[in-house]
């Protein structure tokens, strides 16, 4: 009986921080599906980008999936354990058996991801820029992504201000985005702009797959452990129910 208690109280700790996980990731998900102005709606509008780049933006319905399915197992192992249920423990085990070998893949792929964020990027430098050239100042949705980029990150441009060169809005004005001045004045002159060497947003970028790819891969990487361990006790417990039949 007290080994029982023990194999159900585990399995609560085990499967709330499950549950707590799935929570997090779908919070996560929901955030970068809601925030149109982060740097990945760029690369969605970038000419001739390569395959790979353009699924970057559909990221937020893994997250939103896994953290979902997360969601579920947690309460089906909990469930499970207190109404010593041997289906529901053999489901709970069968779905997380599953998901710890597609998590499993997914943080390789990431972590490889990671190494070759650098040259995807530089790859699309160029398409960037002459989607910036072509439209920054007409075409108001790039205008609105690169404004509000921009000011998120606090940079300018793919690799700086002279990426706006010859643009709509370089060729109207004669000027250049606020964001790429470091002054508070309303208007960024060529000058202001060189001198203030606001860092292009291709760094920041670069900066937020990597960190963020080694973020989302060790949180996988923790969940692995708590469902080997949920497993372990779901077959443990399974097996005990079965001897009290």
């Amino acid at each position: 009986m007290c080994c029982s208690s023990f194999l159900k109280m585990m399995m609560f700790i085990f499967n709330g921080g499950i549950f707590l996980a799935g929570g997090a990731i779908l919070g996560v998900g929901v955030w970068v599906k809601v925030d149109s102005g982060s740097l990945l709606g760029i690369l969605d509008n970038v000419p001739d980008a390569p395959a790979g780049l353009s699924q970057l933006v559909n990221v937020s319905y893994l997250l939103i999936a896994v953290g979902a399915v997360l969601l579920v197992i947690g309460f089906l192992g909990c469930c499970g354990a207190m109404k010593e249920s041997r289906c529901m423990l053999l489901t709970f085990f069968s779905i997380v058996l599953i998901i710890f070998i597609i998590e499993v893949a997914g943080a390789v792929v990431l972590l490889v991801f990671q190494n070759v964020a650098e040259d995807l990027l530089q790859s699309v430098g160029e398409g960037v820029k002459k989607s910036i050239e072509g439209s920054y100042g007409e075409d108001e949705g790039v205008t609105s992504i690169w404004d509000s980029t921009m000011e998120e990150f606090t940079c300018c441009g793919f690799n700086n201000y002279t990426d706006f060169d010859g643009s709509p809005f370089n060729v109207k004005e004669n000027m250049y985005p606020i964001a790429c001045c470091n002054s508070t004045s309303e208007k960024c002159s060529q000058n202001e702009a060189h001198f203030s060497a606001v860092d292009g947003c291709y760094d920041k970028l670069l900066a937020l797959i990597e960190n963020n790819a080694v973020v989302i891969a060790g949180v996988a990487l923790g969940i692995v452990a708590l469902e080997i361990a949920a497993m372990t006790v779901s077959m443990v417990l399974y097996k005990d129910i079965g001897n009290k039949a």
